[in-house]
């Protein structure tokens, strides 16, 4: 086995999106927007980027006998005091052939680099809980980033056999919403590519706002939207809901891969009774159904956080899939030490 730099796209694309439920986290298209928003992509044979910059970002895969058998993308973050982390969204991200001794590879590796960046540890999201067994290193269980439970819809069934699954509400509050006369809208098609982007993106925002509010949640900044719809449109999609051609519900998603995932959403005040978010939902599921998607991912419930938004999401009646969470495997467990009592001391701030 042996470390690699990729920097082919199509190769890296078609080892992370031919695993069953792929990961967009880990796509390139996620990559290229992580670089917008932490930094330039670093090398994984050099402290800097090929720009001569610091780097954030490290993109690399693992070969056996010239074939890739694990991708990781991975994006340093900086900690007080000089320290940093490595942060590999739903990953790595392992094939079949795959073993513990990859793992451990991997993990080994990671160090490397990390003892030359100032990396104290690495978090990461497995997706089983093989991937957590390590005998070299401490592993620890850490509040989760992404979200640990999820819903997931097989869309090899046909668009009836969907509606019959769902919640008896659920499939009301779609016809509902079409014999309102609620209209699903592409931005790309109303011109969010073609010069009136601005104006649509503040439509998202401001409906961002009032959900925010309503909700209780903190949303990314409005340029955090921008650079997301505009690092690849192939694959993220922002979509609205109009009634009497006003918009009142939009929603990002991406699709990479077997797998269509509902990002963010938004809602405003007016008008809620017409139930423009089912009708939303149900047209994008139908258009990755049609676009030959074999999953739709909800991205995200939990019962206590989030009681409305789970409730509705449930009620689409898919399979509900439960994560390991978020671990930190610990390279420097003295400055690990000293971050935990950092972070103890100042737990309302995000490091």
């Amino acid at each position: 086995m042996q470390l690699v730099e990729i920097r082919d796209k199509k190769r890296w694309n078609d080892f992370v999106g031919s695993k069953e439920h792929a990961e967009f986290l880990q796509s390139w298209e996620w990559g290229e927007f992580q670089e917008k928003v932490e930094g330039p992509v670093l090398s994984a044979s050099s402290e800097r980027s090929r720009t001569g910059a610091e780097g954030k970002i490290l993109r690399f895969g693992i070969e056996e006998n010239g074939e890739l058998i694990a991708a990781a993308t991975l994006v340093k973050k900086t900690l007080p005091l000089g320290m940093n982390y490595f942060y590999c969204p739903r990953g790595p991200v392992f094939d079949y052939r795959s073993s513990i001794f990859s793992l451990q590879f991997f993990f080994d590796e990671i160090k490397k680099i990390a003892d030359k960046e100032k990396v104290i540890f690495l978090r990461f999201e497995p997706d089983n809980q093989s991937q957590i067994t390590n005998y070299k290193l401490q592993i620890r269980k850490t509040i989760d980033i992404q979200p640990s439970q999820t819903i997931i819809l097989d869309l090899a069934k046909t668009e009836d056999e969907l509606l019959a699954a769902m919640h008896q509400k659920t499939r009301y509050n779609i016809r509902l919403a079409e014999k309102k006369g609620v209209k699903i809208q592409e931005a790309t098609r109303g011109g969010f590519l073609a010069g009136d982007g601005e104006k649509e993106l503040e439509k998202f925002w401001n409906l961002m706002q009032k959900t925010s509010g309503r909700d209780g949640f903190t949303p990314h900044d409005k340029d955090y939207y921008e650079k997301l719809l505009h690092a690849a449109p192939e694959k993220f999609k922002l979509f609205f809901a109009l009634f009497e051609d006003e918009i009142i519900t939009a929603g990002i998603f991406g699709f990479f891969g077997d797998t269509a995932t509902y990002l963010f959403g938004a809602s405003g005040d007016e008008n809620r009774e017409v139930m423009a978010p089912y009708l939303l939902q149900w047209e994008i599921i139908k258009k990755a159904k049609a676009a030959g998607c074999k999953f739709y991912d909800f991205f995200g419930i939990d019962e206590k956080k989030w009681p409305g938004v789970t409730r509705f999401k449930r009620g689409f009646c898919g399979q509900e899939i439960n994560y390991p969470g978020t671990f930190d495997a610990i390279f420097d467990r003295f400055n690990y030490k000293i971050y935990k009592i950092l972070r103890r001391a100042r737990r309302l701030i995000k490091f």
